[in-house]
């Protein structure tokens, strides 16, 4: 009685772990890679209560609404200026000087490349899941596909969470 008793109770906790990673699975799977256009990243600036708050560096978008990401970015916060757009420049510079709050990395010097690079990697890569990249990212100035752009050679991709 007592080895049934044991084997009935191995057999629910092997199905409940089973039944939590495929669900586990399937929410991961539901987040495809994204093209997100600038207007429609403008829509996630943190001005709305209850959406997510989006920002681009270098053409990757981040949620940056998880963990503490919305003491930070929230309207009203230190950093919102940064969102609902690609800082790129700003990131690279440290800067929220407005002329700073785009894409365009003409001119920065080689120190302020590399720290954008290091906070890049270690700070919103490291903190905040990717919801997709921009239409920059994707495509030439020209709006021709960007025959280089493959998913799973960008930063913090993997097959498992994003397709």
């Amino acid at each position: 009685m007592q080895g049934t008793t044991t084997f009935i109770l191995i057999s629910t906790v092997s199905l409940v772990c089973l039944a939590s990673d495929t669900t586990l699975k399937k929410e991961t799977l539901s987040r495809p890679v994204r093209l997100i256009t600038e207007e429609e990243l403008e829509n996630y600036n943190g001005s709305q209560d209850g959406q997510p708050i989006y920002m681009a560096i270098n053409g990757v978008v981040f949620d940056v609404t998880t963990g503490k990401g919305k003491i930070f970015y929230a309207k009203g916060a230190p950093y919102n200026a940064l969102v609902g757009k690609d800082s790129t420049r700003a990131v690279a510079k440290m800067s929220l000087d407005p002329e700073d709050l785009t894409h365009d990395t003409t001119g920065l010097t080689e120190e302020q490349l590399e720290s954008l690079d290091g906070v890049f990697t270690g700070t919103y890569k490291a903190k905040y899941p990717i919801v997709g990249y921009t239409a920059r990212r994707m495509f030439n100035e020209d709006g021709s596909p960007n025959k280089d752009f493959k998913p799973e050679d960008q930063p913090n991709f993997t097959l498992k969470l994003e397709l």
